[in-house]
């Protein structure tokens, strides 16, 4: 992968990277088992001018976000906040389903959107991320265009509810049945 290849935005007209301040640049949470694809999806969320925190775990990851043991490493509390989460389902030890269970089971950062991203295109996995609050769940591999398009997650300060942007796999989120 060729790092100097990233450099042009496009015909688009955005904001360029480093015209981004710090402040405002969204802040996401990679997490993945995978080496490989935690600095793929590091690379594209720092493409999308987002800052970038990785976890090799779930368990890492809500160290991170203040819900671990060791309080001293959380993000939320002494530095920015985590505007989005973005994992990855199959985890040994805990899996981005269970991750997404104990996020969204605390008072403290349920607010933050997750994205659960996989490999496999299991439908009942899907359906069972997305009813326990996922804000989308898309296939892996991630691309520049899915980043850009989970980008209006990031720019709410509550997730809204049912709104889910227009990725390659999404499935839309009932509250109540049809």
């Amino acid at each position: 992968m060729d790092s100097s290849s990233s450099s042009s935005t496009g015909a688009g007209g955005g904001v360029g990277m480093n015209e981004v301040k710090e402040e405002e640049r969204p802040h996401v949470l990679v997490v993945d088992d995978s080496l490989v694809d935690r600095k793929i999806m590091e690379k594209l969320f720092t493409n999308s001018a987002c800052k970038v925190t990785t976890a090799d775990s779930g368990k890492k990851a809500l160290e991170l976000l203040g819900q671990g043991e060791d309080k001293h490493t959380e993000i939320n509390h002494q530095g920015p906040k985590i505007n989005l989460v973005v994992t990855d389902y199959c985890m040994p030890g805990m899996t981005g389903y269970d991750l997404l269970k104990k996020v969204k089971e605390s008072s403290d950062i349920k607010e933050i959107p997750v994205i659960v991203v996989s490999s496999e295109n299991v439908p009942t996995r899907i359906k069972k991320c997305l009813e326990e609050g996922a804000q989308e769940f898309i296939l892996k591999p991630l691309k520049q265009a899915d980043v850009k398009k989970l980008r209006c997650h990031m720019q709410f300060t509550k997730p809204m509810k049912g709104r889910l942007c227009m990725g390659r796999y999404t499935m839309k989120r009932t509250s109540d049945n049809k």
